[in-house]
């Protein structure tokens, strides 16, 4: 059988290719795919934390594939202190969560979810910072899977709402290639008709997509560049490798 491979960010270095076709026997599994891969590296590490999906779902490493199956090896999330819950069934609709390469406006974002019942909308634009510490940086180069990406900002919306019955209505859209400092890569509009709950519901949504959704930055400043992986928690995504 044949399986399609899609790498990305450090991944998409390293094998110096975005998507990769390869045979496999029948009945095998995602970890049988990763022990080719690794014989194709020729000696250079994969990611000791690595992400699978398969046709856009999350997967384990005893996960069976099929012919014609999409799998994407995925490095992990560009972090963010992770909250203790994944859900990966739920089919909102998609129409207010988007990956753009164009800028960011808080006004169209916050328009999105404006009505006469919604007494209260939060914003969160998630800026480029120049500083972090002791380091620099001249810009970030996002990437994103974006198909996959869309539907885990949806099923964010809809944990939100589902946690907050409150929430009346959520938009969320991240900005991916070349972003300057002080440019906003991501914006989040939480709607409820008092504020009651918002302010919480926001921050969860934003805390979520940097815990699960596939999108990378690159870190690009004096002393070079650098993919930033971030950190695993509880309600990560499962892992193999």
């Amino acid at each position: 059988m044949m399986v399609s491979v899609r790498l990305f960010a450090s991944l998409r270095e390293l094998f110096g290719s975005a998507a990769l076709e390869r045979e496999l026997p029948e009945g095998a599994t995602v970890s049988d795919l990763l022990a080719v891969l690794r014989q194709e590296a020729n000696g250079r590490p994969l990611p000791p934390v690595l992400h699978v999906a398969v046709n856009q779902r999350y997967a384990s490493p005893a996960t069976l594939l099929a012919d014609g199956d999409v799998v994407a090896l995925l490095p992990p999330v560009s972090g963010g202190a992770p909250e203790p819950r994944s859900t990966f069934n739920l089919q909102p609709s998609t129409l207010r969560f988007w990956i753009t390469e164009q800028p960011l406006s808080l006004d169209a974002v916050a328009a999105l979810v404006t009505a006469p019942a919604h007494g209260a909308i939060v914003l969160f634009s998630g800026t480029v910072r120049g500083q972090t510490e002791s380091q620099e940086t001249d810009y970030l180069e996002y990437e994103a899977y974006p198909e996959m990406a869309v539907e885990v900002l949806a099923q964010i919306g809809a944990e939100v709402q589902e946690r907050w019955p409150q929430v009346l209505d959520v938009a969320i859209v991240h900005r991916v290639g070349r972003l300057e400092v002080g440019e906003s890569s991501v914006m989040v509009a939480v709607a409820t008709a008092h504020r009651q709950g918002a302010f919480d519901a926001c921050a969860y949504a934003i805390e979520r997509l940097k815990q699960v959704v596939p999108i990378w930055k690159k870190e690009v400043g004096p002393d070079g560049s650098y993919w930033v992986e971030g950190p695993r928690g509880e309600g990560s995504p499962p892992a193999v490798g």
